[in-house]
């Protein structure tokens, strides 16, 4: 049974409660008060904290690779001047990895990418004020894969506006951006003022790649739409940077109709609607008038006063150049005409003959294994 406590108890006990509570209460007031705009001060140290900690991490990178391109550069001249052979490389790995056992990045292999480095950049200032910018991984991955002057630098460029990670590099230079970019038929220097005409012209491609699908050679506009829906992320990163998706099959009602747009879009550096249409054919004229009424719909029904006219984008599984050029001449509404690639799925003529994955198997499975992974050295498994 529960005892009940006596009634002057239960006075003093609320009476210490209270006490307590004012205490707290003139603690925090207190507190307040002798470090007003302490919060203020906290959030603007944690920010010039971090930002001191990323130019910090950009200094040691810009040096890393600064230095990285004088070794090159002293390797070559004394190649140059000396005569010496591929041998001097074998030594300077053994000689500074012996003296620096601490640091990576002084194997074989890492001192001929520093040479072939300085050979592919002659300008010191080039290489402090640009190349020095991106991690020296991905300067590799651009000596390997690209080998144009002209090439190179965009990639570069590229990659410090838009901080791409090396694997979205690599992507973008397998996927030959630098040949697409910008190479849309449009009317914008028409229909856009000019720095948003050029904006604009510079982030359509021609054509698309949408490796990441596999559709077969009847291949629907509605299966390409869910193919890319089912594929958002690999979708957007073709587009390129600023598209914010909106949605599909997007509902739009004029004059007591329905209407649907096949994807729509918002871009954040244009700060304007885009519309996407996908046509598995070829281009046809007929396109561009539709497209213009649904840009004409946008701009009414969903644009906002700050909000730069409405971008139509149609995409096509081919077009011909003439034909899209005439469609949009007298068009009054920004609309860029594409093409895409597609990975198609193999004909049935060819599945027959090709042998299945259990097929393989069993084959491979009589068959001595040897892992080459065993073969490779320390110098392959250093951080380039």
């Amino acid at each position: 049974m529960k005892q009940r406590r006596h009634p002057e108890i239960e006075v003093n006990v609320m009476a210490t409660k209270r006490t307590r509570s004012k205490k707290t209460a003139l603690v925090k007031t207190v507190s307040t008060n002798l470090f007003a705009g302490y919060d203020e001060l906290l959030r603007d140290l944690k920010v010039r904290i971090g930002q001191a900690q990323v130019r910090a991490a950009f200094a040691v990178n810009s040096e890393l690779v600064l230095l990285y391109w004088s070794i090159g550069r002293d390797i070559l001249m004394r190649q140059q001047q000396e005569g010496w052979g591929a041998k001097v490389v074998d030594r300077l790995a053994s000689d500074l990895r012996r003296a620096f056992p601490e640091m990576k990045g002084f194997s074989r292999t890492n001192l001929l990418y520093m040479r072939a480095f300085a050979d592919a950049y002659d300008d010191e200032q080039f290489v402090q004020q640009v190349v020095g910018q991106i991690p020296w991984g991905h300067n590799v991955r651009i000596l390997d894969q690209v080998k144009d002057t002209q090439e190179r630098e965009f990639y570069i460029r590229q990659t410090i506006q838009y901080g791409w990670s090396r694997l979205v590099l690599e992507m973008q230079i397998e996927s030959n951006v630098y040949r697409r970019q910008g190479k849309a038929t449009t009317n914008f220097e028409r229909t856009l003022p000019a720095p948003q005409s050029d904006l604009a012209r510079q982030l359509l491609k021609d054509p698309y790649n949408f490796d990441f699908l596999t559709l077969g050679q009847e291949t629907h506009e509605r299966d390409l739409e869910r193919g890319l829906i089912e594929h958002i992320r690999e979708f957007l990163l073709e587009l390129g940077v600023g598209f914010a998706f909106v949605g599909s099959q997007y509902h739009i009602e004029v004059g007591g109709q329905d209407f649907y747009l096949d994807l729509l879009f918002y871009h954040l550096r244009l700060r304007a609607y885009v519309v996407i249409e996908l046509k598995v054919t070829e281009f046809k004229p007929e396109y561009a008038g539709k497209m213009n009424f649904y840009l004409s719909a946008v701009d009414d029904l969903l644009r906002h006063k700050q909000d730069q006219p409405s971008i139509g984008i149609i995409l096509c599984k081919t077009k011909n150049k003439v034909v899209a050029e005439y469609a949009l001449r007298d068009t009054q509404k920004p609309i860029g005409v594409s093409s895409f690639q597609l990975t198609e799925l193999l004909p049935e003529k060819l599945q027959g003959n090709l042998p299945t994955i259990e097929e393989l198997e069993a084959e491979l499975s009589g068959m001595p294994t040897e892992d080459v992974n065993d073969k490779a050295t320390d110098e392959s498994k250093e951080e380039l």
